[in-house]
């Protein structure tokens, strides 16, 4: 049985492209605790704007965003090869395994540290590593309630967009399925997540959540735009490896077609 699943190319690719979307996903969950600026970044002074009366904002981005986009570009490869069923089917299995994280992060939270460990990193400036520890791999339940249902929805809504645009323009202008689906979809998470961890989580105001929300959607916006040529590059290495004839079948299952 598993024989007959290594040699199948497009069962392969499908596991590799799964592996990849959830590891990328959860080492994004697992580095968005830290904030960096995008301007000191590209070396330029740090911005002071203002948006719906918010005043001194820049681009502070968490280190997720560096990551997410990339989740985007595979959904849409996915989409476009194997059809809406299994991108939830990675979705879903992206949830369950970051929950699960989640849940052994806490339990290694809680567990009591040898005494030793506690101040083993003094020398270092860093005075208590359990705390360090809980710094780094404790989010408020909050956040990753509002990061998770982000995503969820989020997926949902690009396999929507993604397909609803392919049915009117067939196998042409794949940069428009999938940026105008990536566009859209990376507008919903930006709202969603902030909504549920901010607004409800820590009663920020609507200008703020929405403030904050165009500062990060300028950002994906800007990369969902310029990482459009990878979606061209993917689809030839794809095509190379399952063949040009394989990869048609695939693209008119996904749209529930058989081939003429």
């Amino acid at each position: 049985m598993i024989y007959q699943i290594l040699k199948d190319k497009p069962a392969k690719l499908f596991l590799g492209i799964t592996a990849f979307f959830v590891a990328n996903a959860l080492i994004a969950e697992c580095i968005g605790g830290k904030i960096f600026s995008l301007e000191k970044l590209i070396g330029i002074n740090p911005s002071n704007f203002t948006i719906f009366g918010q005043s001194g904002l820049s681009f502070n981005l968490t280190c997720g965003v560096l990551l997410w986009p990339l989740e985007f570009i595979i959904t849409d490869i996915v989409n476009e090869y194997y059809g809406p069923k299994a991108v939830r089917r990675i979705s879903y299995t992206a949830v369950i395994l970051i929950s699960y994280a989640f849940l052994m992060f806490y339990i290694a939270m809680k567990i009591p540290p040898a005494d030793f460990w506690i101040g083993s990193s003094t020398a270092k400036g860093i005075p208590n590593m359990q705390d360090a520890f809980g710094g780094i791999f404790g989010q408020g339940m909050w956040i990753i309630l509002g990061s998770l249902t982000a995503f969820l929805v989020s997926q949902i809504v690009d396999v929507t967009v993604f397909h609803k645009i392919k049915k009117m323009t067939g196998e042409k202008w794949i940069w428009l399925r999938a940026t105008g689906s990536t566009v859209v979809s990376q507008l919903v998470d930006s709202f969603v997540v902030l909504f549920i961890a901010f607004k409800i989580g820590n009663g920020w105001s609507w200008q703020l959540v929405l403030a904050i929300c165009l500062v990060n959607y300028a950002y994906k916006f800007t990369m969902a735009i310029l990482l459009t040529p990878l979606i061209y590059l993917l689809e030839k290495q794809i095509e190379r490896y399952i063949g040009h004839d394989t990869a048609k079948k695939m693209k008119l299952a996904a749209m529930g077609k058989e081939e003429e």
